[in-house]
């Protein structure tokens, strides 16, 4: 779906934000043992998005450092690094690169893209919802996003499991993805 150009306008200015990483947070979470919630965040990450005459000529895209994971327990985190998930060593960096950006209602963006996690690279939907345009303290235009989504860690070759005597697993396959996102736009 397109928009006029005046709809886009109003909701986000045209032009080229980058992603703010001292406002802004990429986070997952994931259900362990089928009963409890872990959540974690990536510390290093970039990202930007350039809005065009309408969103059909707009794109986002984005790097995480896999290394940088973080879910506050350091034996968690070193066996998220391992060959068992990120396997950072061979692979240092998770990739997003839209294919399309469409209008769901005035607050709202579905987000269509290329994710490349673990030498994978497939799909993924997520959905963005707008935080509205404020002028900032240095007269920059800052912009906010929460995006959301979910993936499948088998569809990137992330299998290591354990079968629990309840029928649970210790880590399900399904990861929420929650990207707070602050952006500035590029002046000039």
């Amino acid at each position: 779906m397109s928009v006029t150009p005046e709809v886009a306008q109003t909701v986000v200015p045209k032009g080229t934000w980058r992603v703010d990483p001292a406002h802004s947070k990429v986070g997952f979470a994931v259900k362990h043992m089928g009963v409890a919630t872990v959540r974690g965040e990536f510390a290093d990450f970039e990202g930007a998005f350039e809005i065009g005459d309408d969103l059909a000529s707009s794109k986002a895209t984005g790097t995480v450092k896999t290394a940088s994971v973080d879910t506050n327990q350091d034996a968690r985190d070193e066996h998220l690094r391992s060959a068992d998930f990120f396997e950072v060593e061979k692979y240092p960096e998770i990739s997003f690169s839209s294919t399309s950006i469409e209008k769901v209602d005035d607050e709202t963006v579905k987000i269509t893209g290329d994710l490349t996690l673990h030498g994978e690279t497939h799909p993924v939907e997520l959905e963005a919802e707008l935080g509205g345009v404020e002028t900032g303290p240095e007269g920059e235009t800052r912009t906010g996003l929460e995006v959301t989504g979910t993936l499948s860690r088998k569809e990137w070759g992330m299998q290591f499991n354990a079968a629990l005597g309840s029928g649970n697993v210790v880590v399900s396959d399904k990861v929420k993805l929650t990207l707070d996102i602050a952006a500035v736009l590029d002046a000039g």
